[in-house]
């Protein structure tokens, strides 16, 4: 390959990368009106995957990154952030990040074998990762306060409560959204050679 095409294909992944970039954002501030008990209902994972599928594992962890930001700055984590600043933190934006980066690897694991299969295992393993950051922090740094909760909403198991009180749902529709949506939203852009 040669260094002009090497910086028109840089040119490119850095565009289409911004363009995700925008759509976490955009996807992150109006998914934050439409709720689901406590928590907002995200399409915002669809962008991620498909950004890591289509730009690589780097772009992946930016764009998880960047949701991220946009959680803790859309008031998602606000009920956290009253908890514990820094823990709330810390999970929000490794969630974000590490949800990214393990689609992207995983995309990259698996495409050369089978394309489609290597989408549909980034669906699964980016909100899988991303729900299991989150329930983690949980029990890092809320766990009391998330047994009041869970007493409060009729839970006497706080796990019980944190997978399907907290989590539950809002993974549910995740998954199946990233399942039908991601592998049509990179074969699309395969089609039309956006990333190529």
């Amino acid at each position: 390959m040669s260094n002009t095409e090497k910086r028109r294909q840089q040119t490119r992944m850095l565009v289409l990368g911004a363009v995700f970039t925008a759509l976490v954002i955009v996807l992150q501030f109006l998914g934050s009106f439409i709720r689901f008990g406590m928590f907002s209902i995200s399409l915002v994972l669809l962008p991620i995957i498909v950004g890591a599928a289509t730009c690589g594992y780097k772009i992946g962890a930016w764009l998880g990154f960047v949701f991220g930001v946009v959680v803790l700055l859309s008031g998602d984590a606000t009920a956290f952030l009253t908890v514990n600043y820094w823990g709330t933190i810390i999970t929000v934006l490794l969630k974000g990040t590490l949800c990214g980066l393990a689609a992207g690897i995983v995309y990259k694991a698996l495409s050369k074998y089978n394309q489609y299969l290597a989408v549909m295992a980034a669906a699964v393993i980016c909100p899988v990762v991303n729900t299991g950051i989150f329930l983690l922090g949980c029990n890092l740094f809320f766990l009391e306060t998330i047994k009041g909760w869970g007493a409060a909403a009729g839970f006497n198991n706080v796990a019980a409560y944190m997978f399907l009180g907290l989590a539950g749902g809002n993974f549910l529709f995740e998954l199946g959204t990233n399942l039908v949506l991601s592998p049509a939203a990179v074969r699309i852009l395969k089609l039309t050679k956006i990333h190529n």
